[in-house]
């Protein structure tokens, strides 16, 4: 993995959870701007997904391969759940949940590039 790349993604994902933490607390409901912010973590992972499998395919070997791919594959789709059950339910705790799949990012690109380095456990 792209240890800058990986970083970039987390940080980001970090930043829009901050976000939807305080327009939750300001009791606001997921806006425009808060989806186009998932929607740019989201295009991260997409870039990232490509780079994980062009590592591979130029023979870049993971600690443990189906560990590496359900992480990169599992990245992918925490955001659209997360959203999905946001925009279902329409309430102040909906912009938290959004929060929360965001948090989930960064720890699932730290776990995704351990592997990636050879940690299998």
């Amino acid at each position: 993995m792209i240890t800058g790349f990986a970083v970039t993604v987390a940080i980001c994902a970090a930043l829009v959870a901050m976000w939807s933490f305080v327009q939750s607390a300001r009791k606001k409901l997921p806006d425009n701007a808060l989806l186009v912010g998932l929607g740019v973590v989201e295009l991260l992972l997409v870039v990232q997904l490509v780079i994980g499998v062009v590592l591979l395919i130029g023979g870049g070997r993971p600690g443990s391969m189906a560990t590496y791919l359900a992480y990169l594959i599992g990245c992918l789709v925490v955001l659209p759940l997360g959203t999905f059950w946001a925009l279902a339910e329409r309430t102040r705790s909906s912009t938290a949940i959004l929060g929360i799949a965001c948090l989930a990012i960064p720890v699932m690109v730290l776990r995704l590039h351990e592997v990636w380095a050879g940690a299998s456990a």
